[in-house]
């Protein structure tokens, strides 16, 4: 079984003689951190080494050219909608009453986090006796309002040096922490067909969502929301319908494929998480081969699940070896792309990479490309090598503090580097094969 990780900028296509068959990052925020030190914190053959601030966790013949298939459009996100309960609800959740702490403590609160957190990785301008005199000369007045408060908090970051460390507003924070959606787990986009009609098709579906069990499936076509023709609607307004306070029922019409049967489906709303990987199978032209084709939009903490639950359906539906979609793909939690990561070390053949593969998809690309089980194909990748942390502070508000580093491990500082591809445009399986061929042989001699 081959594994192909992708992250093309172009829209490639399959080959038609595939191989037979034979992928703001933060953390959870952690109260005190204690001391700088470094870790190598990845097992086995992964062997990233992490510089970080704290051992503690805290809030990562020649054969033609292979062509994979053309990435899924994906339509724009379900939007976010929530009564004026569930507003107030997040907010009592997420925010305590100004009367409970003092302008300066806020303060205080955010200066001891980079005191104990930050990592300097290289700018040399944070030490212990500067920051500790920035803090006598802060608090050394009164501080009469929030908003002066916070706009002190921004000055002080921004001392650092540091673009990656910054103030969030409880607005903010509390956007960054809400995860969840209200609806039924699906996007949809508009299709034309043949006849210029426009057709809103199911273009992606959250595993194990209120939709995907009760059977709606990919490229089914949407016909009415509770008795309501939806023709002539836009995506946006039809996923508005969707829509609604939590545990209500909707009822959806569908049409299964292209011409398939129509079926009425009565559907409970859901918080559903929203899930990262995207997954379809694609038949090879002329060829008894199929593709299961996997897209990881971020590093979240369903992930490495819901990319394992993937592969396992394509197996079932026949996929003979998989394409991982990680185009784009920004990153997200350091922990999940270690963990995918060494989902694929086993096997691998080629990883795609372009100038918005950064942060945790560094990582992947990395781990699998310098342990010779992979090459990489595209473009010089972003360079984000740093991790960052993010801290609420106790009136709702919250800092994003740079804490480590991490470098590949054939010990490339990847932060404004990035990584070098071996191709830049598709090469052979020959190629593919020599070349992880001579990079083995160069690590074992």
């Amino acid at each position: 079984m081959r594994i192909l990780l992708c992250n093309c900028n172009s829209p490639p296509s399959l080959s038609p003689t595939p191989p037979q068959k034979p992928p703001p990052s933060f953390l959870p925020a952690a109260a005190v951190w204690t001391k700088k030190t470094l870790i190598t914190a990845l097992s086995g053959a992964l062997s990233l080494t992490l510089l970080v601030s704290s051992s503690s966790p805290a809030l990562s013949s020649d054969s033609p050219p292979f062509q994979p298939p053309r990435p899924p459009q994906l339509s724009t996100p379900l939007p976010d909608r929530c009564n004026e309960e569930e507003e107030e609800e997040l907010q009592n959740k997420f925010v305590l009453k100004p009367e409970f702490v003092t302008n300066e403590e806020i303060v205080q609160e955010a200066w001891q986090i980079v005191n104990d957190s930050f990592l300097d990785t290289g700018r040399h301008r944070w030490s212990p006796q500067s920051w500790e005199q920035k803090k006598e000369d802060i608090l050394g007045t009164s501080i009469q309002t929030r908003s002066k408060a916070h706009e002190l908090i921004k000055r002080m970051l921004a001392s650092l040096g540091d673009s990656y460390t910054r103030f969030l507003s409880p607005a903010e924070f509390s956007k960054m922490a809400r995860y969840d959606i209200t609806g039924i787990g699906i996007n949809i986009r508009e299709v034309p067909d043949d006849t210029g009609s426009v057709k809103l098709k199911v273009q992606g579906l959250i595993l194990d969502g209120p939709a995907h069990t009760a059977g709606v499936r990919q490229g089914d076509e949407v016909l009415a929301v509770n008795g309501e023709d939806v023709v002539g609607k836009s995506a946006f307004e039809v996923s508005s319908l969707l829509q609604g306070p939590n545990e209500t029922f909707v009822t959806i019409k569908i049409r299964h494929g292209n011409c398939g049967p129509t079926e009425s489906l009565e559907i409970q709303r859901q918080l559903v998480a929203r899930s990262p990987v995207f997954y379809r199978l694609e038949q090879v032209s002329n060829s008894p081969s199929s593709v299961g084709y996997m897209r990881l939009k971020e590093f979240n903490a369903l992930a490495r699940k819901d990319l394992v639950i993937a592969m396992k359906r394509l197996q079932d539906m026949g996929a003979s070896y998989f394409i991982l979609d990680l185009r784009d793909n920004l990153g997200g939690l350091v922990q999940a792309g270690i963990e995918i990561a060494k989902l694929f070390l086993n096997k691998g053949e080629t990883v795609l990479v372009n100038n918005r593969t950064a942060s945790a998809s560094e990582i992947v690309a990395s781990a699998l490309h310098d342990n010779c089980r992979a090459v990489l194909v595209g473009e010089r990748t972003f360079g984000k090598g740093l991790i960052q942390s993010v801290f609420e502070l106790r009136d709702g508000s919250g800092v994003v503090v740079t804490v480590g580093q991490y470098v590949t491990p054939n010990h490339l500082d990847i932060n404004g580097n990035g990584i070098e591809p071996d191709f830049r445009n598709f090469p052979g399986w020959s190629d593919v094969s020599q070349h992880l061929l001579k990079c083995n042989l160069h690590q074992q001699g």
